[in-house]
């Protein structure tokens, strides 16, 4: 039985000047008339991209499981394929899922869900899946299924700093003090803090999560807003007032945020087009958009050529080394629309593993503030077991600087190298870095001996890594004889404490502001708060509703705004 739909047609904005003035138009559409898919015409900038200056180019060929084989369900696109890699089964349809690799016993563990492939409903029957625990010896499968945990989808899983398993699925999540169980059932509370936000049922789905230094959690949700918790189990607390995915129109969800040593990184798919988006943030809070696709159809191809060409790969989650390093992506794939996967038919759903290039381990050296006047960019690399920096480069195909920079092949080049141990320092030439206060992170691309991708990140000198996140709530008013008082309640959510700050409450009206109050803010412990009181003689009317900004600034900077509507009751 087939269903009909009708083709969306999207239309990208202009993004700011960090996608290179790209502009992006909905292609023809696809003309079958099933398919809910939007084909992307991308921006013109995108065709200068060079070698690893996309998250896509990362991607490397699937490993040799075992598996291979044509004897399977599935459309041609997909036949053969290695069915070990990952998880599958013609009994199942399986879904989404995030791998960790246990320290107790050395083995990757996956949380996945699945429901049955004879289902009446086809697809559409996982709203009553059910999350299962799988174990493998490789991060690539295949998982052997060791116990269900309870109904539940799309489930991502992290460890507390204090040894807790907490597996989260829509709606609830299970926690338990072992992996294999007991599992018992909770409810995450949010905190909005007086932001306003979609009122959708969905909004807290599909949620992912990273660990701070100190054992607090960031978690970006469905809808792309930064939420913070104390210990991953604690009320989350939203910060900021925007999403923080692309300013360009798409049809987001089943983002994915991860730490490494360096900064957070962000994927969300644009499921319509069939296509993803990868940010880098330095605080979890403000996010800067690479250009180029994340992923897309096709990325799944073996040693031998043989490609995996599944209809949709959606529910992206990393896998990461001891550094924090992607080192592979989980999918959940299907091979056609979901609503032609009908019972018993020819067609599923399963997971597949895909190996990422592994990034190389850097530090400036450089004790000052790199900028376009600096000579010299001294930049050590380290030596790895699988790689040796004195015999593996190509040295001349190196640049490095600013993302924005390097992705297009420019950047400053090398001059020379010094031997520092097994590691090797990389001199470069300042000249055309292109570093501003825009970036927390400058960029290594290049090529090994052998032409692969190599690349890596690093921290730059005088940059604020660990910093207080200040962020305050609407303003309470209370009537006095003067005019009006007003408390702000001002949380920090970073994971040091804050120095002294200031806070200014303004009108906001036709355009044009109007200080209504200001005051001082004392120092502020990580997750602790402070009500400032203030007055204002501003002739303010009951009923009446009016807009307000608050700024929060600190050390000279802007480290928030926060605007909201509200109607005056007293």
């Amino acid at each position: 039985m087939k269903t009909s739909y009708l083709l969306l047609v999207l239309a990208f904005l202009n993004l700011s000047s960090i996608q290179s003035q790209q502009n992006t138009k909905p292609k023809k559409q696809k003309k079958e008339a099933h398919e809910m898919v939007v084909e992307r015409e991308r921006p013109a900038e995108w065709g200068k991209l060079v070698l690893g200056g996309r998250f896509m180019d990362r991607f490397l060929p699937m490993p040799d499981l075992g598996g291979m084989t044509s004897d399977t369900w599935g459309s041609p696109s997909v036949i053969p394929r290695d069915i070990n890699n990952g998880v599958e089964s013609p009994l199942w349809s399986y879904w989404g899922g995030n791998t960790l690799l246990e320290k107790e016993d050395g083995k990757y563990h996956l949380f996945v869900c699945r429901w049955l492939e004879s289902a009446e409903k086809g697809h559409m029957a996982y709203h009553d899946s059910r999350v299962v625990h799988g174990v493998s010896e490789s991060p690539f499968g295949p998982f052997k299924i060791a116990g269900e945990v309870g109904h539940g989808h799309n489930p991502t899983w992290y460890v507390t700093k204090k040894g807790r398993y907490v597996l989260y699925v829509i709606d609830k999540y299970y926690v338990a003090q072992h992996i294999n169980g007991p599992w018992r059932e909770g409810q995450f509370e949010f905190d909005k803090r007086d932001r306003k936000t979609s009122s959708a049922s969905n909004f807290m789905h599909n949620c992912t999560f990273a660990q701070r230094e100190d054992g607090s959690f960031l978690m970006v949700n469905r809808h792309g807003y930064p939420w913070f918790s104390k210990d991953g189990l604690a009320t989350w607390n939203m910060v900021g007032e925007k999403s923080v995915y692309p300013p360009v129109e798409g049809k987001y969800e089943d983002p994915v945020v991860w730490k490494d040593h360096v900064q957070y990184h962000l994927i969300v798919n644009d499921w319509l087009g069939r296509m993803a988006w990868y940010l880098r943030s330095k605080d979890g809070v403000n996010w800067k958009v690479d250009p180029g696709e994340a992923y897309m159809p096709g990325i799944s191809v073996h040693e031998d050529g043989t490609k995996e060409d599944w209809h949709k790969y959606e529910r992206i989650r990393i896998l990461q080394d001891e550094k924090g390093r992607a080192i592979a992506a989980n999918f959940a794939v299907i091979d056609t629309l979901k609503y032609e996967d009908l019972p018993n038919d020819n067609h599923s759903s399963k997971l597949i593993v895909v190996p990422l290039a592994k990034e190389k381990l850097l530090t400036v050296l450089n004790d000052k503030k790199i900028t376009s006047s600096t000579k010299e960019i001294k930049l050590k690399i380290e030596a790895e077991n699988d790689f040796n920096p004195h015999t593996d480069i190509d040295l001349g195909s190196l640049r490095f600087g600013a993302s924005e920079q390097v992705n297009f092949g420019k950047g400053s080049k090398i001059k020379r190298t010094e031997k520092n141990g097994k590691d090797l320092i990389l001199i470069f030439n300042g000249k055309g870095n292109g570093l501003t206060d825009d970036n927390f992170a400058g960029k290594l691309l290049g090529k090994d001996k052998n032409g692969k991708l190599l690349f890596g990140y690093t921290r730059l000198p005088e940059v604020e890594y660990i910093a207080p996140i200040l962020s305050s709530r609407a303003p309470v008013f209370t009537k006095t004889t003067k005019g009006y008082g007003l408390s702000v309640k001002v949380e920090n959510f970073g994971q040091v404490a804050s120095s002294s700050a200031h806070i200014a409450i303004t009108l906001v009206e036709n355009g044009k502001e109007t200080e209504l109050a200001s005051g001082a803010l004392v120092p502020i412990k990580p997750f602790q708060s402070t009500t400032v009181s203030l007055t204002t003689k501003a002739h303010l009317q009951k009923g009446t509703t009016y807009t307000l900004k608050n700024t929060i600034s600190s050390n000279g900077r802007t480290v928030e705004t926060f605007t909201q509507t509200l109607t005056l009751q007293e």
